[in-house]
């Protein structure tokens, strides 16, 4: 059986945009759950966490630091036939004041735990869907800014020649998915789809075959 790790943030984790406290997508909605359910041949681990980061520690909220929950979780579930990361958005707020490039070196040192583990064809580095033009609002998510939505649009060719130096394979979530209206910052029901899907493309390609898609 083919075994694949989902490891990002709350859009990983299938928040659903706009509740407080926060609910989850069901599995057959999350992109996470429509992989496993395309995918009968694959284990699907899922490790998202809300507010997970590459390396910026959340004091308000212990454990975020993303770069310490990797090794652990590679080390419990090796070995892995492909490892998807996707993480960034979180570190693009406020609290962090981070550049693309600081938020570049963060996911780069994720890397750099990912590949003792994997060989760099194994590994899928994913940048983050854009943040939405009005995020940073106190009825959405103030712990963003305007400077962070322009952040998050530019993580994407920080970290796509990031991949290319290190080998690994590269997609930008934003070609498939945007945030909800809702609160600006997670995927929607249609937005989960679409990345699934581009995800699904992904493995066709040839990344893990022989492969049975359903």
């Amino acid at each position: 059986m083919k075994r694949i790790l989902a490891f990002g943030d709350s859009n990983t984790w299938g928040l659903i945009p706009g509740t407080k406290p926060f609910e989850r997508y069901s599995e057959d909605i999350r992109w996470t759950g429509i992989l496993q359910k395309k995918l009968p041949d694959a284990e699907i681990i899922e490790e998202g966490l809300c507010g997970r980061t590459t390396i910026f520690e959340d004091r308000f909220r212990p454990g975020r630091r993303g770069i310490d929950a990797l090794e652990e979780i590679l080390a419990d579930n090796h070995p892995l036939d492909l490892a998807i990361i996707m993480l960034g958005t979180n570190d693009c707020k406020s609290y962090y004041n981070a550049s693309p490039w600081l938020i570049g070196k963060g996911i780069e040192k994720c890397l750099d735990v990912a590949l003792d583990y994997l060989s760099p064809e194994k590994i899928l580095l994913v940048s983050p869907i854009h943040l939405g033009e009005d995020v940073w609002r106190p009825e959405k998510d103030p712990e963003f800014s305007k400077r962070s939505v322009l952040c998050s649009r530019e993580l994407e060719a920080v970290y796509a020649e990031i991949a290319a130096r290190r080998g690994v394979g590269f997609m930008a979530a934003s070609d498939h998915a945007t945030p909800s209206p809702v609160d600006n910052e997670h995927m929607d029901v249609h937005s989960h789809r679409k990345f699934a899907e581009a995800v699904l493309s992904y493995i066709r390609a040839g990344v893990l075959s022989p492969f049975r898609v359903a």
